[in-house]
């Protein structure tokens, strides 16, 4: 690779951390090259795996995340709101579907703290833990392969277990969120995931600032298929588009 083609295609990957999506036109303005030359640039960067192509773009994919132990000690106020957020909205469920993740276990704490005589099936170790310490609560662990840096079971054995269950809600974090919708970075989470929507009757996800405008390795829904979306700030720019075109509730966590 040329020098000259390295600095521009750095340049590129510092503007979409600045502006998460942008389009080619607008970065072949400030890069003051044609759309052609930037067109190639980002099918290279694509290729290996730092960014994904939108229609007519680009936007930075989301970084492998770190183990659920590590994670579980970042944005701790954001989740811990967002878990204050979320749980009033499931008020009057009797079965809720619950997927893996720090934000969802900080969901769990609350709704151990505010609900009673409620169901939750789970896959993931933290959240069934989080909502041991109500005895009203009925706790169906899935089974499954046990992932151990995300503490959760998947698999197909999981996917199995839950397609034998309804639910009047699915709670589901996400790795990435872009106008195309929630994303993770592990497709067997994925997979658990959109079983949990089709086998639920209303959808929420939750999920911090910092997973807009990226794109993560599955995608398990579109944003059509979501109810509300709570989190600790409102999407901005394609993002927010996406979710009012959608009609997805948005619920901001006060922190």
């Amino acid at each position: 690779m040329s020098r000259k083609k390295e600095r521009r295609q750095k340049t590129i990957l510092e503007q979409l951390s600045i502006t998460p999506t942008m389009r080619v036109g607008r970065l072949a303005e400030t890069l003051e090259v044609t759309t052609e030359t930037i067109r190639r640039d980002l099918e290279e960067l694509a290729g290996q795996g730092l960014i994904a192509r939108t229609y007519g773009g680009a936007m930075l994919r989301q970084p492998m995340e770190p183990a659920l132990s590590e994670r579980h000690k970042e944005l701790v106020e954001e989740r811990a709101a967002i878990g204050r957020a979320a749980a009033p909205l499931l008020a009057g469920a009797r079965v809720i579907m619950m997927g893996s993740g720090a934000t969802t276990t900080q969901i769990a704490r609350r709704i151990a703290l505010e609900m009673n005589e409620v169901t939750v099936i789970a896959h993931s170790v933290s959240v069934a833990a989080a909502l041991s310490v109500n005895p009203s609560i009925q706790v169906v662990m899935a089974p499954g392969v046990y992932h151990a840096g995300e503490g959760a079971l998947h698999g197909a054995q999981t996917v199995r277990f839950l397609s034998d269950y309804s639910a009047d809600w699915s709670v589901t974090g996400a790795s990435a969120m872009s106008p195309l919708g929630p994303s993770d970075a592990l497709i067997e989470a994925g997979d658990v995931y959109a079983t949990m929507l089709r086998q639920s009757a209303r959808h929420m996800v939750v999920a911090d600032h910092s997973k807009f405008d990226r794109m993560a390795t599955a995608r398990y829904s579109d944003w059509g298929e979501i109810d509300v979306l709570v989190s600790d700030a409102r999407p901005q720019g394609p993002l927010g588009r996406a979710l009012q075109l959608a009609g997805v509730g948005v619920r901001l966590a006060v922190l």
